[in-house]
């Protein structure tokens, strides 16, 4: 089973919020999920996210793959792999 750390939408319309999930790669994007690790609003200025830092550095030890956009907002928050 491939794990990814990805972003899973909330949210209206044309105001998207995000919340950061660990979710089985074969999934939907807004389906089910293994844990929720934070959130990610892009609607601030500027974008503005919160991490449970202990949950996805274990997921990361673990072996889950963050997508493009979380490894992003990984960096920000001086969680790397």
């Amino acid at each position: 089973m491939a794990v990814k750390i990805r972003l899973a939408r909330m949210g209206k319309k044309k105001k998207p919020q995000y919340r950061i999930v660990v979710a089985d790669s074969r999934n939907a994007r807004d389906g089910k999920v293994i844990d929720e690790v934070g959130t990610y609003d892009p609607n601030t200025e500027p974008s503005t996210f919160k991490l449970d830092e202990e949950k996805t550095k274990k997921w990361l030890a673990n072996g889950a793959q963050p997508t493009e956009t979380v490894g992003k907002i990984l960096k920000l928050a001086n969680i790397e792999k």
